[in-house]
């Protein structure tokens, strides 16, 4: 990783503690790697306007490189250090105890390395952290002869149902990382796969046998599991009961605070599933639950997830007649440069649509021209599916404007990137939708008959608006405003109110 990236990442109040542990390390005063680390993390100046900053010559090459791999190296060692500071107390317990203890068991020392190891036990047993209670089995059942009191049958049969718990553990986490590797070839790469399919192969491959001992990071890994399936086939419905049911047992989980981490993306999930299924009262609830923990040690959490906890609370406030309450959250957020840049752009488009919804058009799309990349780049950062959102917007905000030669273009060229992935993974319903766009823009009166009416009733495949994703429903929401003639905002809000009385 650059030396650029590593120090993009870094929050004003961790670059200010940096500063400070550079000068209680630098032993002299014309030290570089102060004002080094100060112009990258700017982000204003190239590498070589930083050189000749630094030492005012085309000569220093050497001396300049070698100040960047000193300076990365003090960045790591820093991280580190601060990395182990709020890492989990416990597990840093028990590997102390664990160390301290083995050394006095090979010194012949039993009774010390005994007590150490059972001090180091309890601790890990609560916790559940498996790979060390492995260690300390070993340990044990290693040293059983010098202690008559020790049941070595008994720690045997202990260390084989760790075993059991700890290979569990760790075949989740292979599932999660194939899973996940799948989502990537899905989202960033265009590949049409049958995910359902192959995440059940990949579940009977593991021989995953679920129940209430699994530790806390691998219940978070399940519903991770479950919560990409739905975001692939968008039926979230199907596995709303079993996030909500597994949250019951993960709020009497032993290691909910100390896990916060993964409680806090648990949280997330849910509160997402709510949202896409409608239910945004239950949403915001979660979303309160999740900003509790994130507030228990912002330092930590805020940078990783409040962006995200702001992206789902802006989208229940605008499908809950509160919209502008969202837009106006939603600038003020988008005026700060933000690091994390996938959700940012998330935020971005939210903000362009929730205008296009109010019929703030030329706002809207005076915002979606600032999006100046390629498709191929926001595809590499956010995905297909956020591309193919965009390229919506912007051919709806071409009609509302009536940019003719604009409309006709990003049509063509929509159906020309994305018709043969859209057909592939059966959403034909994409383009039948811009046909009836196309016949709206060359045609605005035809919309408005009975005869229209009828042609889209029996154009699209209805699952039923309990069902349908919201966001599908929001861009029919559009065209059915034209045929109903009235706003699109006040049409869509109908459109989710009809879903939530079924």
């Amino acid at each position: 990783m650059s030396l650029e990236t590593i120090i993009s990442s870094f929050s004003d109040e961790n670059a200010n503690k940096f500063l400070m542990y550079l000068q209680k390390k630098n032993r002299r005063s014309d030290v570089k790697n102060s004002t080094l680390f100060k112009l990258i993390y700017t982000q204003k100046f190239t590498s070589k306007e930083i050189k000749n900053q630094l030492y005012k010559a085309d000569t220093n090459n050497d001396a300049y490189h070698a100040l960047r791999k000193r300076l990365h190296q003090t960045i790591i060692d820093f991280l580190a250090a601060i990395n182990l500071e709020e890492e989990n107390s416990e597990k840093t317990t028990v590997i102390k105890y664990i160390l301290v203890a083995r050394s006095f068991l090979q010194q012949n020392h039993y009774n010390v390395g005994s007590k150490l190891l059972d001090k180091a036990h309890k601790i890990a047993d609560n916790s559940q952290l498996y790979p060390y209670l492995n260690e300390i089995y070993r340990l044990r059942i290693q040293y059983a002869h010098l202690n008559p009191k020790e049941d070595l049958e008994k720690l045997i049969d202990q260390f084989n149902k760790n075993q059991n718990l700890l290979k569990l553990e760790e075949q989740l986490n292979i599932v999660y990382a194939k899973v996940k590797a799948i989502l990537y070839k899905i989202s960033n790469k265009g590949e049409v796969i049958d995910f359902q399919k192959i995440v059940l192969k990949i579940l009977h491959e593991q021989h995953i046998d679920i129940n209430k001992n699994l530790s806390f990071k691998s219940f978070y890994q399940l519903l991770s599991i479950v919560s990409i399936s739905a975001f692939i086939s968008k039926d979230y419905l199907q596995i709303e009961s079993f996030m909500l049911n597994t949250y019951d047992i993960l709020r009497k989980h032993p290691n909910k605070d100390k896990e916060r981490f993964y409680h806090i993306h648990v949280l997330y999930m849910i509160a997402n599933t709510l949202f896409r299924t409608k239910q945004f009262k239950k949403s915001m609830y979660f979303l309160g639950l999740m900003n509790n923990e994130i507030d228990k040690n912002p330092k930590k959490y805020e940078a990783v997830f409040k962006l995200k906890y702001e992206l789902l609370y802006n989208l229940n406030l605008n499908y809950t007649n509160n919209q502008d309450i969202a837009i106006n959250r939603l600038e003020n957020l988008l005026v700060k440069k933000r690091k994390d840049y996938e959700t940012t752009l998330d935020l971005f488009l939210a903000l362009i649509v929730f205008l296009f919804q109010k019929g703030a058009v030329k706002k809207s799309y005076k915002l979606i021209t600032e999006l100046y990349h390629t498709d191929s780049w926001y595809e590499e950062k956010v995905g297909n599916e956020w591309v193919i959102k965009k390229n919506l917007i912007e051919i709806l905000l071409l009609v509302e404007l009536d940019y003719s030669d604009l409309f006709d273009n990003r049509l063509a060229k929509f159906k020309r990137q994305h018709g043969a992935f859209l057909k592939k993974i059966g959403q034909e319903q994409v383009l039948i939708f811009l046909k009836y766009v196309e016949l709206f823009f060359y045609n605005p009166k035809t919309v408005t008959t009975i005869d229209f009416y009828n042609k889209v009733e029996n154009s699209f495949r209805w699952i039923g608006a309990k069902e349908e994703d919201i966001f599908v429903m929001s861009f029919y929401a559009w065209l059915k405003s034209k045929m109903i003639q009235k706003p699109i905002y006040e049409t869509t809000l109908a459109l989710v109110k009809q879903a939530q009385d079924l």
